[in-house]
């Protein structure tokens, strides 16, 4: 006769007939208590701040302020969330589950409420007043912004920049990662490597380098240290002062944009392809297509959503784009982009209002583009 086992505690798993036993659990009182649990952490590091005020002072030791930044930042938050965490374990099962996500996750949305949405509405309003934000001037800055020359500009390289740089960037990428496949596999990573190896470049960084590439001396005033003008002069060209060649200009400058953003591209789209399943395409080879069509009608298809979050994730990145336009050019002959002109406004020119205004349009403009990309990440989290 065999003894029946016996079940320890930890071995049973026992659910709550209703799900989270803090899920469904909506009375006033929890939700105060929910509140006060997320205020308490932003609460105490407000009090910090103003306690040490002494940290600010340019006359402080400097070791004591690091210190004191140390204990206070580091040691006293880990012992704030320790604190709390005892506390929700010593409440009733059904407070401290609907309790604890609000002591854990509260504190970082109301911090990140405070540094995003109210610079937002703050950047808003500033729009609407004048150079000196005192006088409400309407939608005045963005007429100006729509209608003067100066700004049109800006707008239109922007766009130009939003077009060009994803097309180029996603397919000399997607075309890297399929020929990177057919290599052996220590040598693909070798290769993809020194593809990838420019995404670890500042875009300072890059801009330093490309103008040793682009620079240009006029004759009489030293040798040509251009790595283009070399090439150009010893075809029997003379010297060009690349970066003031009108429409060309922007070209050479989103240049840098592509040798940097093509790794991160190429590197996305070769583990989606890694993905395709390869029954399908030997299914497609043996009705009689080429390695084309397969590519075509099998391989792009699949990797769909992949292109289109790469591609929305690199337009992101090249509409905001300043620090190329910023060190290369400052904005000079006809290479001012909407970013470049919304810092030049705010801080050359003390124009918040037309700042805070191309500022809006960033926003504007880039917050859709964001929210394809979220669909389009679940979809393909989804799928997986």
């Amino acid at each position: 006769m065999t003894t029946p086992p016996v079940l320890r505690d930890d071995d049973v798993e026992v659910s709550h007939p209703h799900g989270d036993p803090g899920a469904r659990d909506s009375s006033p009182q929890l939700w105060l208590l929910r509140i006060l649990s997320a205020l308490i952490i932003p609460a105490v590091l407000a009090l910090f701040f103003f306690t040490f005020e002494f940290l600010q002072d340019p006359e402080t030791n400097k070791i004591v302020q690091i210190t004191v930044a140390i204990v206070v930042g580091v040691g006293g938050v880990w012992l704030l969330y320790w604190a709390l965490d005892r506390l929700v374990n010593a409440m009733p099962d059904r407070v401290g589950a609907g309790v604890r996500p609000f002591v854990f996750a509260g504190p970082a949305l109301i911090l990140l409420a405070f540094y995003l949405i109210y610079p937002t509405i703050d950047t808003v309003i500033t729009s609407l007043r004048d150079a000196g934000g005192d006088e409400w001037v309407g939608i005045d800055n963005f007429v100006r912004v729509f209608t003067e020359n100066t700004y049109l500009i800006s707008l239109r390289n922007s766009i130009f920049w939003a077009i060009l740089v994803p097309i180029v960037c996603v397919g000399v990428g997607l075309a890297v990662a399929v020929l990177a496949d057919l290599l052996p596999r220590r040598t693909e990573s070798t290769f993809k490597s020194l593809i990838f190896l420019p995404m670890a470049v500042s875009f300072v960084g890059a801009s330093v380098v490309f103008a040793f590439i682009y620079s240009f001396r006029v004759e009489g005033f030293g040798d040509q240290i251009g790595l283009l003008n070399a090439i150009w002069t010893a075809f029997g060209g003379d010297p060009v002062d690349w970066l003031r060649v009108p429409f060309w200009n922007n070209l050479f400058l989103m240049v840098i944009l592509i040798w940097t953003q093509t790794g991160f591209a190429m590197v996305i789209l070769s583990a989606a392809i890694k993905g395709v399943p390869e029954d399908l395409l030997e299914a497609a080879r043996i009705d009689g297509a080429n390695e084309w069509q397969a590519f075509r009608r099998i391989t792009v298809p699949t990797i769909a959503s992949t292109i289109v979050v790469v591609w929305t994730t690199i337009l992101i990145t090249t509409w905001k784009v300043y620090d190329i336009v910023a060190v290369m050019t400052g904005g000079r002959d006809g290479t001012s982009v909407v970013a470049e002109r919304m810092v030049t406004e705010f801080f050359t020119f003390q124009n918040n209002g037309v700042g805070a205004a191309l500022a809006v349009v960033l926003l504007v403009v880039v917050t859709p583009i964001l929210v394809i990309n979220i669909r389009r990440f679940r979809q393909q989290e989804a799928l997986r």
